[in-house]
């Protein structure tokens, strides 16, 4: 009898990895071990996504794998994000593990970025959806019942009402013809609350719009009853996006999301 591989998961709380962790384990040969994440000091969200730490927990729990939290400061260099992630690594090294798998789809450089500093550890990494047309795994997300909402938005790119939004058929209609279908490129950055991969849905309902450094983030807060997860039918009333300063009389829980 074959017996599975171990292997790490790097997961930020978005659609693509929850997509490549569902894939991954459709193929059997692999026994996740964790899930790897980092979170912003001082913020407790998870980093670039602007996630609070008691959801991510909250789908750890869900999908019943350990996690494993890697503190990075904000604005994290890649000097002391490198030295931490190493650090994290390492103990996964010295307990058997020798394969990372990571949610990218297509960008060349973020992937040699991530074989260069896993191969100095004597590790290698895994893409399970890796050059899937983001269109057919649009349709993946679909047809396979993943729920999602845009919890971080690219101004640049969409218009901020995106930020808030369930990803359903309405959303996906909506993206502008310069989008990727799946944010690959930065355009959007998602929390998926349900999925195949969950034993359970994640109650949430959306909070205070803020841009912060450029970028246009949705707050979102736990609920006590699944009852309360958002509906799937259209884009959800939002409040105005409000600058940062508007916040400043709240507390740091509330006022913290990251970059």
């Amino acid at each position: 009898m074959l017996v599975a591989e171990p292997i790490l998961f790097c997961w930020s709380g978005g659609k693509d990895s929850a997509m490549a962790l569902h894939t991954l384990l459709l193929q059997k040969e692999f026994r996740v071990t964790a899930l790897l994440t980092t979170v912003t000091e001082g913020y407790d969200r998870i980093s670039m996504h602007g996630v609070r730490r008691e959801l991510l927990e909250l789908q750890a729990e869900s999908i019943g794998f350990p996690l494993h939290e890697v503190r990075i400061p904000p604005q994290c260099v890649n000097p002391i994000y490198e030295a931490r992630m190493e650090q994290a690594l390492r103990q996964h090294y010295d307990q058997g593990v020798r394969k990372v798998a990571f949610g990218d789809i297509f960008l060349e450089d973020l992937r040699a970025y991530r074989e260069k500093n896993l191969a100095r550890m004597g590790m290698t990494a895994l893409f399970p959806i890796w050059k899937r047309d983001t269109c057919e795994l649009v349709r993946y997300f679909q047809a396979n019942r993943f729920r999602a909402i845009a919890v971080c938005i690219d101004p640049k790119v969409l218009d901020t009402r995106f930020a808030g939004r369930e990803l359903d058929e309405p959303f996906f209609r909506d993206l502008p013809p310069n989008a990727d279908p799946c944010g690959e490129n930065g355009e959007f950055h998602t929390f998926v609350f349900d999925s195949p991969i969950f034993r359970w849905p994640i109650p949430v309902r959306t909070g205070v719009v803020v841009h912060r450094d450029g970028f246009v983030f949705c707050d979102l807060l736990s609920v006590e009853h699944s009852a309360a997860v958002i509906p799937s039918q259209g884009p959800q009333p939002l409040r105005p996006a409000r600058e940062e300063s508007a916040l400043s009389a709240r507390t740091p829980k509330e006022n913290s999301i990251n970059e």
